[in-house]
């Protein structure tokens, strides 16, 4: 007999869909825009294209976001279960571009 085992809801998350991470980490307002920001073909992760607003980021991967007049380059570090205030966004990403903008 073969036993199937469900995850807990204790269980850390591994991974988050593309759209409700960008919108989690305050990179745009709504999760609507970020669907249609990924689907449009502005975001790239570790490089490559994504165009799915439901694909799952993990920690370690890099965000490449072309926005109306900048281009963000975000490394995911954690996950967020809910969209918090502007403070509580500091663990979710490393701006890898943070240098060059100062």
């Amino acid at each position: 007999m073969t036993r199937r085992t469900t995850p807990t809801s204790d269980a850390p998350s591994q991974r988050q869909r593309l759209d409700k991470w960008l919108w989690h980490a305050r990179v745009v307002k709504a999760r609507t825009s970020a669907a249609a920001l990924v689907a449009s073909g502005h975001v790239r992760v570790n490089g490559v294209r994504e165009t799915s607003p439901g694909h799952g980021v993990k920690t370690g991967d890099v965000l490449t976001i072309a926005l109306d007049r900048s281009v963000r380059v975000l490394k995911v570090t954690g996950f967020a279960e809910r969209r918090g205030d502007a403070a509580s966004v500091l663990g979710l990403y490393d701006d890898l571009d943070g240098a060059a903008r100062s």
